[in-house]
């Protein structure tokens, strides 16, 4: 959340004002996804995306993959991913290594599924962490030794490794 503090310049004032309603845009457009009403969520939210945020681009890629709020588009889905997990949104890293794994909107590269759902293992908050790491190994199962040290090398090398 952005403070503003009292500095007397009225250009300051005004940035944070415009901060503060960005901010309570995505608010919006997050509680109202998280309530369900994704035509209200894609309507304050796909602004957000555009300007940036990695919130907002994870929730916009959800909308396109299920058709909730916004018409399914797996290809649309991933961009938003791609975009968020790029910026270490956990995630849009993980429904990004979901959509490869699947061929969702993107080739089906188990290699790039790999790497960023073992991103998303590695980031991810305690609670989180097992069950990403179960999909991973999952994935993991289908692919050879060399596949999977592949992936674990974009995953090492990311995020100057932008390959997929």
């Amino acid at each position: 959340m952005i403070r503003c503090r009292t500095l007397g310049a009225v250009v300051l004032v005004g940035l944070c004002g415009t901060g503060m309603a960005r901010a309570d845009a995505l608010g919006a457009g997050t509680n109202a996804f998280n309530r369900g009403d994704y035509n209200t969520a894609a309507r304050l939210l796909l602004p957000q995306a555009e300007r940036g945020s990695a919130r907002a681009q994870g929730m916009v890629g959800f909308m396109y993959a299920t058709g909730q709020g916004l018409p399914q588009a797996h290809d649309a889905a991933t961009y938003w991913y791609r975009l968020a997990a790029e910026k270490g949104d956990v995630t849009s890293q993980y429904l990004l290594g979901l959509a490869y794994d699947k061929g969702q909107g993107v080739p089906q590269d188990e290699v790039a599924a790999y790497k960023w759902l073992n991103l998303a293992a590695a980031h991810a908050p305690k609670r989180m962490r097992e069950n990403f790491a179960k999909l991973r190994n999952a994935v993991a199962s289908k692919m050879s030794r060399g596949q999977i040290a592949a992936g674990q090398w974009h995953a090492l090398r990311w995020p100057q490794d932008s390959a997929f």
